[in-house]
C-alpha cells in the first residue's frame, strides 16, 4: 500500500479512536490516555519540519474541535512535533536513521523507542497538563497527572504499535 494512504488511514483511526474511545474512558486520579501523539513519531524521519508541524496542527485541531478542549491537543502537539528532532538527534545519530523510513519500536529498538518516545510524550503531556490547570499552585496535582498519564498513554501507544505496525522483514 503507498505509504501516503497508510499514513492518512493511521491519522483518521488515531484521531477516531481518541476522541470516540480514549476520551470518553474515566481510569481516575486524573488519568487522560493520549495515544495520538504516536501519529507524529511515527513519520518518517527526512519529514519536512513545517509539513511535521502542519500535520500536527490538522491532528491537534481536529481533536480539539470533536473534544470541546480549545486548543490543548493542537499547542501540545505542535510542542512534539518541534521537538521531534531534536530528540532523534539527542539518542542517535545521523547515521542510524535511513531515509523515508518511520520511526518505531522494530526499526529503532526498544531501547531507542523507550527514550525518544517516553521524552517526547513526557514534554507533550506536561504542556498539556500544565495548561489545563493553569494554575502553579497545583503543580503536585500536575506533575501526579502528568506521570501517571504519560505511564499509562506509553503503554497503549505500545500495544497499539506490536499491534498494528508491522514488523520489517529480516533478509
Amino acid at each position: 500500500m503507498n505509504k501516503i494512504v497508510s499514513h492518512i488511514i493511521r491519522f483518521v483511526l488515531l484521531a477516531l479512536v481518541q476522541i470516540f474511545i480514549l476520551n470518553q474512558l474515566q481510569i481516575g486520579f486524573g488519568i487522560l490516555i493520549m495515544a495520538y501523539p504516536l501519529f507524529i513519531f511515527l513519520l518518517p524521519y527526512d519529514l519536512n519540519i513545517s509539513l511535521t508541524m502542519l500535520i500536527s496542527f490538522s491532528l491537534g485541531f481536529c481533536i480539539d474541535i470533536m473534544s470541546n478542549t480549545f486548543g490543548l491537543h493542537t499547542s501540545s502537539l505542535l510542542l512534539f512535533a518541534y521537538l521531534r528532532p531534536f530528540i532523534f538527534k539527542r539518542y542517535a545519530s545521523q547515521e542510524d536513521y535511513e531515509m523515508n523510513r518511520e520511526a518505531n519500536i522494530y526499526t529503532m529498538g526498544t531501547r531507542w523507542f523507550i527514550f525518544t518516545f517516553g521524552t517526547l510524550l513526557l514534554l507533550h503531556h506536561l504542556w498539556f497538563f500544565l495548561f489545563e490547570v493553569a494554575n502553579f499552585g497545583e503543580i503536585l496535582y500536575i506533575l501526579r497527572k502528568t506521570i501517571l498519564s504519560t505511564v499509562v498513554s506509553f503503554l497503549v501507544c505500545v500495544g497499539l504499535q506490536i499491534i498494528f505496525v508491522q514488523k520489517p522483514k529480516i533478509r
